[in-house]
């Protein structure tokens, strides 16, 4: 008898081990050993996104949004060679038709700085809003989301929400305001993601505030706003989106990435790649190889304009998650230490080098060095850009990719290399100093990199043809 009760009680605890272990149905569920997790590399990655309302003349629409919001007191924020122009007109129609009111701030800098984001967040802070809309590029829509996030938290030092090594890095945990963002141009796809990059000029480097709390609450994409842009800012625009495309889907795997967050409020926005964020690179990709040479050789293609206008936000949604590496790392000190350089088509009172432009010069280097790491993705990537791959070998995965982006840019008079922008073999000291502190980038690069290795790269980007 003592024996059968015994076999009762380990049949009853092999039960209680099989029952359904979760919360709702199982008062022992916290007994359950933690997953282990492998070293310090994170296990897990998170999708965060705006969300996403796109059609021809959609814009219409935000003043009812801003209804619907209750909202009282509205931002729009834009730049001065916008605030005339349609998509501007048609937000301040719809604001009119549905009675919201509203105060205009069009001082947004072109690639913004330091100074200029506090200007906007000085103004926030003043007008006490209760939503915000930015009508524009990346930089109207950056320098929004800065204004967004220390007017909801005004005794914030600046520097606290600042990416790290320069910035504190601290995580956003304050309620923000509701943010609606009009995008523009087809570039950044700043209207999904959560992240707002500005030159620090003390420094003489671009670096940002990266949390999936400041991203939009809501991107408006409207391709009819995409009509007017001249060529050059389409093409550099692209650019951006071929290189968010091309390094989210080669960047180093979340599950490589390191340190392992203690608490997921620490997870950063740019976590590396991983399934989810393929798949948006991917077909970004696919629609560049596709469409960017017809939105840039003809203003009138308005297929090909809208579907570039949807490829910055799918390459948004990407990168937005995965992150970016070497090329966005590098192109931060090329903007920051501009000398004289002047991009056509862009209505400027100073030096520029345009963001997308930056960036996609120094991809041919970036992307024969990473292809040692993942080949197969590096070689994937050109036989979407359009390189005959059937008799290819993997090991030469890095050089077909960069042969393929040479062509491509060769195609679309791109200027040759950073010595056609004004940067000569003694200025590379300097770019490797600024890339530097752009770790919250540069460490996703799959492929580790020492001082050595960026001078060469940098080097190896002075010319291209």
């Amino acid at each position: 008898m003592a024996a059968g009760r015994e076999r009762v009680a380990g049949l009853l605890r092999q039960l209680q081990w099989a029952a359904c272990r979760c919360p709702s149905h199982c008062h022992t569920y916290s007994q359950v050993p933690e997953w282990p997790t492998l070293g310090n590399t994170d296990y897990a990655f998170e999708m965060a996104i705006s969300n996403i309302r796109y059609g021809e003349g959609v814009t219409k629409e935000i003043g009812m949004d801003l209804q619907n919001l209750g909202a009282r007191r509205v931002c729009l924020m834009t730049d001065k060679n916008l605030s005339q122009l349609p998509p501007v007109i048609a937000v301040l129609n719809s604001l009119a038709k549905y009675g919201i009111n509203f105060e205009v701030y069009d001082n947004v800098r072109v690639e913004p700085t330091d100074q200029s984001f506090l200007d906007a967040i000085k103004f926030a802070k003043k007008g006490e809003f209760d939503a915000y809309v930015a009508v524009g590029g990346g930089s109207v829509i950056d320098t929004c989301k800065a204004a967004n996030l220390y007017g909801s938290s005004p005794t914030s030092d600046f520097l606290d929400y600042v990416n790290a090594p320069i910035g504190k890095g601290k995580p956003v945990t304050v309620p923000l305001k509701p943010l609606i963002a009009v995008p523009t141009t087809s570039g950044t796809g700043s209207e999904t993601t959560g992240v707002a990059i500005f030159d620090f000029k003390e420094l003489k480097v671009k670096t940002g505030i990266a949390s999936r709390a400041i991203k939009p609450t809501l991107g408006i994409i409207d391709p009819l706003h995409t009509l007017s842009m001249p060529e050059r800012i389409v093409a550099n625009c692209g650019f951006d989106v071929l290189c968010h495309a091309l390094e989210s889907y080669t960047a180093l795997p979340y599950n490589m990435r390191s340190p392992c967050p203690s608490n997921p409020i620490n997870r950063p926005a740019y976590q590396g790649s991983n399934p989810i964020s393929d798949v948006w690179a991917l077909h970004a990709l696919r629609i560049v190889a596709k469409y960017l040479k017809r939105a840039i050789r003809n203003p009138e293609d308005r297929e090909a304009r809208a579907n570039m206008h949807l490829a910055s936000a799918f390459a948004g949604i990407g990168f937005g998650n995965a992150g970016v590496h070497l090329c966005h790392g590098m192109s931060y000190p090329i903007s920051g230490l501009v000398k004289t350089y002047k991009p056509k088509d862009y209505n400027v009172d100073h030096s520029l080098v345009p963001h997308g432009l930056s960036v996609v010069l120094t991809s041919p280097a970036v992307f024969a060095f990473t292809a040692q790491i993942h080949p197969e993705r590096h070689l994937e990537a050109a036989e979407i850009l359009g390189a005959d791959i059937r008799t290819a070998r993997i090991k030469d995965a890095g050089f077909i990719l960069a042969d393929t982006l040479r062509k491509f840019l060769f195609d679309l008079n791109v200027d040759d290399g950073l010595a056609a922008i004004g940067y000569s073999k003694a200025d590379i000291p300097a770019l490797v100093k600024g890339t530097l502190p752009q770790e919250r980038v540069t460490k996703l690069s799959p492929r580790p990199h020492t001082e050595e290795d960026l001078s060469t790269l940098f080097e190896a980007s002075l010319k291209l043809y």
